[in-house]
């Protein structure tokens, strides 16, 4: 079976959101489908986009995996966003980051090397 993931993020205000993601994930967007949306592909059929929606904005919670999540909340930092939580789960990492409207995106991974 075939698994994909096109997850959207409401952002209030869609420029600010578009500058932040960026600095979040290291890359610009892949596209633009129309005036209000920006979507980043992560890995094949997988997706991550966000969307201005004043009214549901905030409610986001997702997580991203990564093979090496500490190296990549490194990365992150060194763009200027930290961490507002750290997780450890046996090996498992878990850093929390919030946007500015308060949507939760944790970066995570397998330590061990158990990432699939």
């Amino acid at each position: 079976m075939a698994v994909g993931v096109f997850a959207g993020i409401p952002v209030k205000d869609y420029a600010t959101a578009v500058a932040w993601y960026e600095r979040l994930l290291g890359v610009p967007p892949s596209f633009f489908p129309n005036d209000v949306e920006a979507v980043w592909q992560l890995a094949e059929d997988r997706f991550v986009y966000v969307i201005e929606d004043r009214e549901r904005a905030g409610g986001a919670v997702l997580m991203i995996w990564f093979d090496d999540p500490v190296a990549t909340a490194a990365a992150i930092a060194e763009r200027g966003l930290d961490p507002v939580d750290i997780e450890k789960h046996d090996t498992v990492w878990k850093y929390v980051f919030h946007d500015v409207d308060g949507n939760e995106i944790g970066i995570g991974g397998d330590t061990a090397g158990g990432a699939t």
